[in-house]
């Protein structure tokens, strides 16, 4: 599911790009005659994008808030006019995952008006990027964290990229690179280990990539956000398959289950 940013008015920068426009536009259409379903089904050269909610899954309450973070998935127009994604390298510093791929972002704070205030604000002090240069388009589905940390992707594109100079806050990054969105359903980079999560089993996603700057694993709750992106973005599911839910798929099984049990004990 993608939920739209309500009234968005695309940037000069953005209108230039065709694909950024088709991309950015079409993630609107139908938005009016839809807002009293608060969804709608989009056409896009993409393909069909169900569902999209037009309002922005913030909560207000600080206690949800305090769990609650965001990352950026910052797509550019690469050379062969391919979708791109900026990732990072997590400093060897930090003392929870140090070294790991992941998208920029990070916990909300009590100031960030909603959650593409706390992606731009995360994104532009671990690597300089303006927010001015960024145009947010969508927020994709909150993802869980092993640490149960709800995760809200917010899709950003930066229609000019060559105004984009990485400022490495080196406290929390060791690297900026960038990898094809497409990556993300393909089997060329794809491989997959079983893992166990209380006592259920589920798929660890794991995709190898190396370039210029070196040889990096994207894995975890990353890989995750990326392959529902690239899913809902191309509009079609992914080319490998497996017997077993991945760690998202689980939590939200979990979850039904949760609220079927309390809806049960309610009617008793």
């Amino acid at each position: 599911m993608a939920h739209l940013v309500p009234q968005l008015c695309l940037a000069e920068e953005v209108c230039r790009s065709q694909m950024f426009h088709r991309l950015a536009e079409q993630l609107q259409v139908h938005r009016e005659n839809e807002v009293e379903k608060n969804s709608c089904s989009i056409i896009s050269d993409f393909g069909v994008i169900d569902s999209v909610s037009v309002q922005n899954d913030q909560s207000t309450s600080f206690n949800r808030r305090k769990r609650r973070a965001a990352v950026l998935i910052c797509l550019f127009e690469g050379q062969d006019g391919e979708l791109r994604v900026i990732l990072t390298k997590r400093s060897m510093k930090l003392s929870t995952y140090p070294g790991d791929v992941a998208l920029p972002g990070g916990k909300v704070e009590e100031g960030d008006a909603d959650d593409s205030a706390t992606a731009l604000r995360e994104t532009m002090e671990e690597i300089g990027l303006e927010p001015n240069l960024v145009q947010i388009v969508a927020y994709l589905e909150p993802s869980i964290s092993q640490h149960l940390l709800r995760v809200v992707p917010v899709v950003g594109l930066l229609a000019k990229k060559e105004d984009f100079r990485p400022s490495l806050n080196t406290d929390e990054v060791d690297a900026i690179f960038d990898v094809p969105l497409e990556m993300f359903l393909k089997e060329e980079n794809h491989r997959c280990e079983e893992r166990e999560w209380m006592g259920r089993k589920y798929i660890l996603h794991l995709f190898d990539f190396e370039c210029e700057k070196g040889v990096f694993l994207i894995w975890g709750l990353t890989a995750s956000i990326l392959i529902s992106a690239a899913s809902v973005i191309y509009q079609r599911s992914p080319c490998f398959k497996s017997h077993l839910p991945d760690f998202q798929q689980l939590q939200r099984s979990l979850q039904n289950i949760v609220e079927q049990e309390i809806c049960i004990s309610v009617l008793k």
